[in-house]
């Protein structure tokens, strides 16, 4: 499936519509990503930022990351379903959270990144290109 994409978050309060294929596709395992998603990695659609319109409430947080960066996550604050996240490096990208994405689509991680903070546990995908912290910015394809 191509864009649009269409998305919302689990008590459906907040909708989006993507106009715009993905940049890259992520699986992140750095260790703010483990916080928000109870030990697991996020996986992530990162698109242009003006290809992501949003509706319906929405509440952030904001941190300092691993890279140094200001990193804000968005998200409903009805249910908190994590929405997309947005780094004060990158403001031109919305980094979206792939659950949010109504199916079917065919998104799928295409590089695993912050491997090095990724428990002993994790199992990666050996066919996808691995970064041990983080990776250079997308570009348009």
């Amino acid at each position: 499936m191509t864009a649009p994409f269409n998305g919302r978050c689990a008590c459906e309060a907040v909708s989006l519509q993507i106009q715009a294929e993905p940049l890259a596709i992520r699986q992140c395992w750095c260790r703010q990503c483990q916080t928000i998603a109870a030990g697991s990695p996020t996986n992530n659609a990162v698109f242009p930022a003006e290809a992501v319109t949003i509706s319906g409430p929405l509440a952030s947080s904001s941190w300092i990351a691993a890279s140094g960066n200001t990193l804000t996550h968005t998200f409903c604050p009805h249910c908190g379903t994590q929405i997309f996240a947005q780094s004060s490096a990158r403001p031109a990208f919305k980094t979206v959270r792939l659950g949010v994405i109504e199916e079917p689509h065919d998104l799928q991680p295409q590089a695993i990144i912050w491997t090095d903070e990724a428990p002993n546990w994790a199992i990666f995908d050996p066919g996808l290109k691995q970064f041990a912290r983080q990776p250079p910015p997308p570009t348009a394809n």
